[in-house]
């Protein structure tokens, strides 16, 4: 099986003039492993996170969020749709979150001195689950409070139309850094397709999120990531999308937060015409009635240019064939 090794998973852009790592076939399984967003800086609580202390914090942009790749997928062309399989992911042993002066929207509180006076690093243990490996392990906050490891890819994407310089904000139709909670075992994710072979990019995975991403980072961490890839011909999907067991979601990313949500939305509603035979009034009333339509805020965290990113969820038993 391929393998792009954690060495060579220090990419800080979604660049489609870099040389492909590894090449892959539709259907082939294969594995990237992952850095944390800090390209392994935080390993205890005594690291910091002082901009002048963290290594690429004098780069502009500052290189956060590594990424592997590109991967080339044999076959992949601009006007398709590149279709992601996460099959697995194992988590590090541990993972960590930042809190500081001028870090997420409580970076300069009054009312909180500690959350914007002085730097904190929290760093939660891992231990295994049932099959002796992290996939299905627990996450401890601390020694009373603990919870299932949660894994999903925070940034994902193909090379885009146009240049993206950063991992760390990059967003777009392509995918990016987006914080999706559902880009997890089990589930597909569907993007664009730009350049031959799609260029495939992932890291910034997380042991566990909330909804939001509330201060700027979550359960960060290291890990390896297990994917399949499939092609869909002649499709070119208008933004990421995801299908997981039981529903589908339509995902867009934009301030302010209603533009998100409502375009997200509008996407679904096209979803449902195109490919699930609704009639546009039909579908305008399902979302509006519908006691199960959902919209999920991933991440809406004040941070940089980071767009605010929504998702629009249907079950699949209102899917017409």
């Amino acid at each position: 099986m391929q393998q792009i090794k954690r060495a060579k998973s220090k990419k800080y852009a979604f660049d489609w003039r870099d040389k492909p790592v590894i090449y892959v076939k539709p259907g082939e399984t294969f594995e990237v492993e992952t850095w944390d967003a800090s390209t392994g800086y935080f390993q205890s609580v005594n690291d910091k996170a002082i901009p002048s202390l963290r290594p690429g914090f004098d780069k502009t942009p500052p290189l956060t969020n590594p990424i592997g790749g590109p991967i080339f997928i044999d076959g992949a062309k601009p006007g398709d749709s590149l279709v992601v399989y996460i099959e697995n992911i194992t988590v590090d042993q541990y993972s960590w979150t930042v809190i500081g002066p001028n870090r997420g929207p409580l970076g300069n509180s009054t009312l909180w001195p500690t959350l914007s006076n002085e730097y904190t690093t929290k760093i939660f243990r891992h231990s295994s689950g049932p099959s002796g490996t992290t996939r299905d392990g627990i996450l401890h906050f601390n020694n009373k409070i603990e919870w299932p490891i949660t894994p999903f890819v925070g940034t994902i994407g193909v090379a885009a139309e146009r240049e993206v310089f950063s991992s760390g904000d990059g967003q777009g139709a392509w995918g990016g850094n987006l914080d999706i909670r559902d880009i997890a075992p089990g589930n597909e994710v569907y993007l664009p397709i730009y350049h031959d072979g799609a260029l495939l990019y992932l890291g910034d995975v997380h042991a566990s999120q909330g909804d939001t991403e509330f201060t700027g980072t979550a359960a960060e961490t290291k890990a390896t990531v297990r994917l399949h890839v499939k092609i869909l011909r002649g499709i070119k999907t208008p933004w990421m999308r995801i299908v997981k067991p039981n529903s589908i979601v339509s995902i867009y990313a934009y301030r302010p937060l209603e533009i998100a949500v409502e375009t997200a939305t509008v996407y679904l509603m096209n979803w449902l015409v195109q490919s699930f035979n609704y009639k546009p009034v039909d579908a305008y009333a399902l979302i509006t009635t519908c006691p199960d339509f959902r919209i999920n805020i991933y991440q809406m965290v004040r941070l940089g240019k980071l767009n605010y990113v929504a998702g629009a969820e249907i079950p699949k038993s209102y899917l017409q064939e």
